[in-house]
């Protein structure tokens, strides 16, 4: 009987432990869907991140492209600046009526734009009438 009872305890300690690992083993599988679908997340923002980030970095690329080309046309003005303004004025005015000529002015339009006596208008305008 002692035999008997130890039989019996010994099966339901088994039924108990199986019990309890089956249990355990059910929450482990709960806890890696769980975990696998968190990583799914994180990977999904990371991509979104990472792309992101990507864009970003090729437009500031591209700013400093920009810039640069920028840059170099910018450069010379100062130095371009420089030479108009001390340049002499009526210079600047003869060239603008030899322009003007060229593209079939008359001397009266050289004379109200640019500012030159009637003489010089026509001397200008016989100078490079082609």
């Amino acid at each position: 009987m002692i035999l008997e009872a130890a039989v019996i305890v010994l099966g339901l300690l088994w039924v108990a432990t199986l019990w309890v690992l089956v249990t355990y083993i059910r929450r482990q599988r709960v806890s890696a869907a769980q975990q696998a679908g968190a990583d799914e997340l994180r990977d999904r923002r990371l991509k979104e991140l990472t792309r992101r980030l990507d864009t970003y970095q090729n437009g500031s690329v591209q700013m400093g492209e920009d810039l640069h080309e920028l840059r170099a046309v910018v450069a010379p003005l100062p130095e371009k600046l420089t030479q108009l303004e001390q340049r002499d004025p009526t210079s600047l005015s003869f060239n603008q009526a030899a322009r003007l000529v060229g593209m079939g002015a008359s001397v009266d339009e050289l004379t109200q734009s640019c500012g030159l006596t009637q003489a010089e208008a026509e001397l200008m305008s016989k100078m490079h009438k082609g």
